[in-house]
């Protein structure tokens, strides 16, 4: 199952999304960080912050999974994320490059358990 996680860019507030444009270079740099330390396992970047518009980026991290075990590590870096830069995340599974969300956490929906989310997608 291919799984992806993303932060959250749309429906922010005014404050929200100036926060995030500030701190879009520290997150593009630690995801990237990640999945270049992660590309043998299959990670790869989500980064797609061309527009001048917030709602419209997505970024974030999509990889394979088949065992709950699979998101631990990144669901463990999402959370630290959320809690360094204020931000909330989605996380979901993809096929045919077409993305369906399972659940959100971060900063306004708390922190995310990467058991009870393996669980949502069946894992």
């Amino acid at each position: 199952m291919q799984i992806y996680l993303l932060v959250a860019c749309d429906r922010l507030e005014d404050a929200q999304e100036a926060q995030l444009k500030t701190n879009l270079p520290a997150l593009q740099s630690a995801l990237q960080t990640y999945a270049e330390t992660h590309a043998d396992k299959g990670v790869s970047l989500i980064n797609e912050c061309d527009s001048e518009y917030c709602e419209d980026w997505l970024l974030g991290i999509s990889q394979g999974a088949k065992k709950s075990i699979h998101l631990k590590f990144p669901v463990n870096l999402f959370n630290d994320l959320a809690k360094q830069y204020d931000i909330d995340c989605e996380v979901g599974t993809m096929e045919n490059n077409k993305r369906e969300p399972v659940s959100y956490f971060g900063k306004e929906e708390g922190k995310g358990d990467s058991f009870l989310i393996a669980q949502y997608m069946g894992l």
